[in-house]
Order: structure tokens, then C-alpha cells, then sequence
């Protein structure tokens, strides 16, 4: 495992476990176990997953020192305000039964996402998180946050994968020194990625599957992955990436499967935003 320094001296692991779309308690919190025991460390899960409570127990159960564990998870747009963050925050860290997190991201940036964040930077000082950050800021938004921001964002966790690659955006986090995180780094399996030939026929030459291709070309770009998966064989797999390197002209010829788009998400469409502010995780 490599480790990447955030903006404010923190280690982060290039490599954690997300639970999105693992709602089933039981099943979450043997995912979680399966995965620390696979040798993951950060494990990415958020309020409106509804599972923070089965990653808490995975945790308890461990047997891993807190201290190694890096534990993130997200305020929902439903509690975007400055009020609303510091109560959202709270209900989560006892829903996971933790003294602390080590990262708190706006999961959208949405509502009153800017009192929100200054809710979070006062949580921070406080000692109660060890980095803050966002997700799914698109440049515009993220440059007038960190223009505006007493403490930069730590991280800002989007779309990334070899079909939507957001050069441009990368270069604005490096800029500010944020870390981009991605989500769907296997682009939620569409594409072909598991068997597309690009991806494969570089993989041959490294015994390695087009999956673990995709996950090394990320994280040669300063990218932090978190790949999901119930099965304990997969999750082994998506750790097999840290014995390989990828050469130029694999790069390059990753770079030319960008298609410059999100097929998965538009954030920018209005009954998009509608459905988040409609989504409810609580009365």
C-alpha cells in the first residue's frame, strides 16, 4: 500500500473500500471485515449510504487499532446548512461509534453547502476531524470554495475513470493542493472495463486483469481509489495493484479512451438536483 500526504501533513492510503450501494447491514459489515482483512485501511461510506452504522460495527470488531484505520464518510444535502452540518456530524460519529473521523466531505455541493463547509473547518479546528473535504465539485465550484475557504479541502471526491478522466480538473486540485479521490473508478462497469481491450491487452503484459489495469493508471496519477465489491476474492484482486507500474505508452494509450463526459451523472441537470434535494435520510 502507498500512502499520499494531504494539504495539511495527514496520510491518506491510495487504496480504500467504498460501501455506496451496500445498504444491507449484515452484508455491509462483513464486506467492511472481509475488506480490513484484505489489508484495506480507508473505508469510504457516507450518511445517505444508510449503512454507517453496520461499518461501526465492522470496525468495533476489527481488531485493527483505530489509529491505522482512516474513516471517511459524507454530510448529505438534506443537512447543507451550518446548523444542519454540525448535527449531521454528530448523528454519524455516533452511528459509527468513533471519537473522530479522519475525513468529513460535503457529498454534494448543494443547499448551503458554503455554511455547511464552515461548520465542518470549526469541526476541524476543534480537533473532531482530521481532514475535510468535498465531492462532486466540478472546477468552478471547487476554485470559488477554495477562494472563499479559511482551511482548503483536503480532498474532492468525483467521477474518475480511464472514460471520463478530468485532466483539467486534476490540474485545478493540484493547483490548490487537493487530492481528487474517485468514485466508480471501474466506471460502475460500463464501458466493457472488465474486458476491454485496451485495458486487457496492457494488463497481459503485467499478468494483471483490466480492473487492476484501470486502478494502477488511476492511482499513477495521483488519484486515490476506493473500489466497492462484496466478494472477498474481488476485493484481494483490487488490492493487487502496489507490484506493477504502468509505462508511458500505456498511459498514452489509456488517455485516448477519455470521453470527455459523464454518462453515469449530470450534475447539471436540473431534475438531477431536484432528486437530491428530494431524498430524505431522515424526518
Amino acid at each position: 500500500m502507498e500512502f499520499t500526504a494531504l494539504n495539511n501533513g495527514v496520510k491518506m492510503p491510495m487504496e480504500g473500500f467504498g460501501v455506496f450501494q451496500v445498504p444491507d447491514p449484515v452484508q455491509c459489515e462483513q464486506a467492511v471485515l472481509d475488506a480490513i482483512s484484505s489489508g484495506y485501511r480507508l473505508i469510504d461510506t457516507a450518511a445517505a449510504y444508510m449503512n454507517e452504522e453496520a461499518v461501526g460495527a465492522a470496525i468495533k470488531k476489527c481488531g485493527v487499532p483505530r489509529e491505522e484505520l482512516f474513516i471517511t464518510t459524507k454530510l448529505w444535502v438534506q443537512d447543507a446548512s451550518y446548523e444542519g452540518a454540525k448535527k449531521a456530524f454528530e448523528t454519524s460519529l455516533k452511528k459509527l461509534g468513533l471519537e473522530y473521523l479522519d475525513l468529513y466531505l460535503i457529498h454534494q455541493p448543494m443547499g448551503d453547502y458554503q455554511g455547511a463547509y464552515r461548520a465542518m473547518e470549526e469541526l476541524y479546528k476543534e480537533g473532531k476531524m482530521r481532514a475535510i473535504g468535498v465531492c462532486n465539485c466540478y472546477p468552478h465550484v471547487l476554485a470559488d470554495l477554495c477562494e472563499t475557504a479559511a482551511v482548503i479541502p483536503a480532498v474532492n471526491q468525483v467521477e474518475l475513470h480511464p472514460f471520463f478522466q478530468q485532466e483539467n480538473a486534476l490540474g485545478l486540485m493540484k493547483e490548490y493542493g487537493v487530492v481528487p479521490e474517485a468514485w466508480g473508478p471501474f466506471a460502475e462497469g460500463n464501458y466493457g472495463i472488465f474486458t476491454h481491450p485496451v485495458l486487457t491487452t496492457i494488463g497481459a503484459k503485467y499478468g494483471k486483469s483490466a480492473a487492476q489495469v484501470a486502478l494502477r493508471w488511476n492511482v499513477q496519477r495521483g488519484v486515490v481509489v476506493i473500489p466497492k465489491s462484496v466478494h472477498k476474492d474481488r476485493m484481494e484482486q483490487n488490492m493487487d495493484i502496489w507490484d506493477f507500474a504502468l509505462n508511458g505508452e500505456d498511459m498514452a494509450e489509456i488517455a485516448k479512451l477519455d470521453i470527455g463526459r459523464s454518462e453515469i451523472v449530470d450534475h447539471s441537470s436540473p431534475a438531477f438536483v431536484k432528486m437530491l434535494h428530494g431524498m430524505k435520510i431522515h424526518e
